[in-house]
């Protein structure tokens, strides 16, 4: 049977959601847990991959396995294999069709950016920081360029094995909550780092190093090398995927704010 599960993590503490050799990434370790509860071994399919740093309100994620449990193990159960920086959210039994990349629609990320002139204590490993002030209105204004159908490669990390550069921006989004500025992206995919790329990018915006124009222009220029450094991963959440009511699947989606 094919078991369709939600996670949350706190991407500090692993070396992105891959397997890695070490050991040492997301994937690895919820493996593991299953597999103490099914007492067989499992491959896990998530529905996006995150780098080192980057959290998970909700990623989505299917493994096939031939024994039977109640869900309720395939929940519990498995947390109690998982340290306390990740936990599985829910668990349901799904069609064979389904798969959890393939039969997504979209994927939503969150980036948390805290402007303040000291770095934050209590929210350190959990969102961005910048030191000087930002001018919103502006970042808002470039932000708008993202949404349709673009070549993001002016965002598209060097090292990106994407077959193709483009994608289909759905929502591109900043909003201000005191001291902290959301910026909220859904797309079709991601290419890789390509979050981090364009809220760096934004950020010069906001410093006035980059005007609104300029950075639609760095868009269409589709060149990296154009393009400012990439920030920071500690504010970046993987906050849902968008999938067909057909697959009969809980909420998919968890907001920072």
């Amino acid at each position: 049977m094919k078991i369709a599960i939600g996670i949350e993590y706190h991407g500090a503490y692993f070396q992105g959601w891959q397997s890695q050799p070490n050991a040492a990434g997301v994937q690895d370790a919820i493996e593991r847990a299953i597999a103490l509860v099914g007492g067989e071994a499992v491959r896990l399919h998530a529905a996006g991959r995150t780098d080192t740093g980057v959290h998970a309100l909700m990623q989505v994620a299917h493994f096939e396995t031939s024994v039977t449990r109640p869900l309720t193990a395939w929940v519990r159960g498995t947390n109690a294999h998982l340290p306390s920086w990740v936990r599985v959210l829910w668990a349901v039994q799904v069609d064979d069709a389904f798969h959890a990349r393939f039969s997504a629609r979209s994927r939503s990320y969150q980036y948390v950016l805290y402007n303040h002139p000291v770095a934050p204590a209590s929210q350190h490993g959990r969102v961005g920081w910048y030191h000087r002030p930002l001018s919103i209105a502006p970042m808002q204004q470039a932000a708008s360029v993202l949404v349709g159908q673009h070549d993001f490669s002016a965002f598209r990390a060097s090292e990106c094995q994407a077959k193709t550069p483009v994608r289909t921006m759905h929502r591109a989004q900043i909003t201000q909550q005191g001291p902290y500025l959301v910026f909220s992206f859904e797309a079709n995919a991601f290419l890789q780092h390509q979050i981090r790329n364009m809220v760096g990018a934004l950020v010069y915006v906001g410093q006035g190093k980059l005007s609104a124009d300029a950075f639609a222009a760095l868009l269409q220029q589709q060149d990296r090398r154009l393009s400012p450094p990439t920030f920071m991963p500690d504010g970046l959440y993987f906050t849902g995927v968008q999938y067909d009511a057909v697959w009969q699947l809980p909420v998919s989606h968890a907001r920072w704010a």
